[in-house]
């Protein structure tokens, strides 16, 4: 047990952005999921007047899957953290994570919605920073 509060304390910045990143994802791919009509139809009108809009549930599929492949493996980087002492599932899946918002501002961008890339940006400045953190 106190080694589990030792390594709790020693990767503390580590877990803390695990723990954001896997709710942060986790919550977003559910969400598509469990809308997945109105979610579709809400991008096929954010892209109607771009070279994405016969592309939409394609690209959508792409993204939830990522999102939810990202933020399991942030779930099992804390566990591997705990109980391995390594953070190699992590910063996988914090990279993955990163893949997906640089595919999301891509979007943004494309879409010229300039605010949701600005609120991406300050998504991909956490991430990249647990990026970061992971690999040293």
């Amino acid at each position: 047990m106190i080694e589990l509060y030792n390594l709790s304390m020693k990767y503390a910045t580590e877990l803390l952005v695990l723990a954001f990143l896997s709710i942060t994802f986790l919550q977003s791919g559910f969400d598509k999921i469990t809308d997945w009509k109105g979610t579709i139809s809400y991008i096929k009108s954010v892209f109607e007047n771009t070279f994405l809009k016969n592309s939409v549930p394609l690209l959508l599929v792409i993204i939830v899957v990522s999102e939810i492949i990202g933020g399991l493996l942030c779930v099992a980087g804390m566990i591997q953290v705990y109980f391995y002492d390594s953070k190699t599932l992590g910063l996988l899946g914090a990279v993955i994570c990163a893949k997906v918002l640089l595919a999301l501002l891509f979007g943004q961008r494309v879409a010229k919605s300039y605010a949701g890339a600005m609120t991406i940006a300050v998504y991909f400045g956490v991430t990249l920073f647990g990026v970061w953190v992971l690999s040293h």
